[in-house]
Formats: C-alpha cells, structure tokens, sequence
C-alpha cells in the first residue's frame, strides 16, 4: 500500500472514531457535542498537517533524486540538460522543474559547476547562466532581478562582456575555463539547473 493509501485509511478511521455516534433513546446536551466538535475539527488540521509534511517529504525525496542524477555543490543541486535550446527554452524548463538556471554565487561554486560541466556534457561545450542585462543594458540581474555580484567574465582577451545591446544573456564556457561571456539569447545552447537545498 503506498502512502497516500495508508494516510487515506488513517484518516477515515479517525473521522470514523470520532464521529459523533446517534442513539436515538439518548438525548446530548450542547457541552458534549461542543467537546466532539472540537475534537473533529483538531483531528482535521492534524491531518492537513500530516499532508503538509507529506508533501514537504515528496519534495524533499524529488530534491534528493536530482541531486542523485546530477551533482550537489555547496547548498545547491545541479542538474545538467545537453540539449540545445535558446536562454528562454532552458530558463523555462529548469523553472518547470522546480529550479532556475544555474548562477555561480562565488568563485568555488564557478569552479565546481565548470568542472561539473566538463564532465556531464562535455569538454567543449557553454551553457546558459541564469544571469542577463535585458532591461538596463550592462546592469546584469539574475532571474529574481537582483544584481550579480560574483562575476566571472573573460576579460584578459576578449573583454567581456562586449556584445552590447545585441548580446543580453550570458554563458559559461568550458572552453576558457570557466569564463563568462555575453551572447545572443536566441542562440543555441546546453543547461544546467539548480536547486536550493532548504
């Protein structure tokens, strides 16, 4: 039996416990009923309760299977997508699932989604950061629209970022290192989610 079987059978048999049973020979006097009333409506958000934690543990179980398939770095998930999209497509999937495109917040963390990177979809590859200047071109927010304030742009060849009013998205490159660059939000390329761990 599986457990919102096993909570369901609870349940009715605590409503079923509780109920008020009618005997018709006897009459109740309003304290009684009052005191049972009471007690079915404590029973009641005891077992809104008991669902609340359940669904908690649902999430919770899910967190951990990403986790599992991708990697845990500091207090986050990271869950790498190879397939190519635009910054929009792979912003809405990683939101679909729960998370939002990956957005190193220090230096280690830069350096181990890099690494993770490299080792998931390959040694050649950008992915998409969670980060963008669409709004105020060069003021780059996350997608809760906060500041950036880990940055980690190529700026010894390139730079960056240099794209100007065309190039509003930014990407990781495995390719040099782990640097930032600028680049067109209808290009084309692979993912990484993330996901706070409470």
């Amino acid at each position: 039996m599986d457990v919102r079987g096993l909570c369901l059978m609870f349940c009715l048999l605590l409503l079923a416990h509780c109920s008020p049973q009618q005997t018709p020979s006897k009459k109740r006097n309003g304290k009684k009923d009052s005191a049972t009333n009471a007690a079915i409506e404590e029973l009641k958000k005891q077992i809104d309760d008991i669902f609340q934690e359940l669904n908690v543990l649902k999430e919770q179980q899910a967190l951990q299977t990403i986790c599992l398939k991708g990697t845990k770095i500091l207090r986050k998930c990271f869950l790498a997508d190879p397939g190519k999209k635009n910054f929009h497509a792979a912003s809405d999937d990683c939101i679909a699932k729960g998370g939002s495109l990956s957005t190193p917040l220090t230096g280690d963390e830069n350096d181990q989604l890099y690494s993770y990177v490299r080792q998931s979809i390959g040694p050649d590859e950008h992915i998409w950061l969670g980060i963008n200047d669409m709004v105020t071109d060069g003021q780059w927010v996350d997608q809760s629209g906060s500041s950036v304030r880990f940055k980690n742009w190529e700026t010894e060849i390139t730079l960056q970022p240099d794209g100007g009013r065309s190039q509003n998205c930014a990407i990781l490159s495995t390719t040099a290192n782990g640097k930032w660059f600028d680049e067109n939000c209808r290009a084309e390329k692979a993912s990484v989610c993330e996901f706070n761990i409470v």
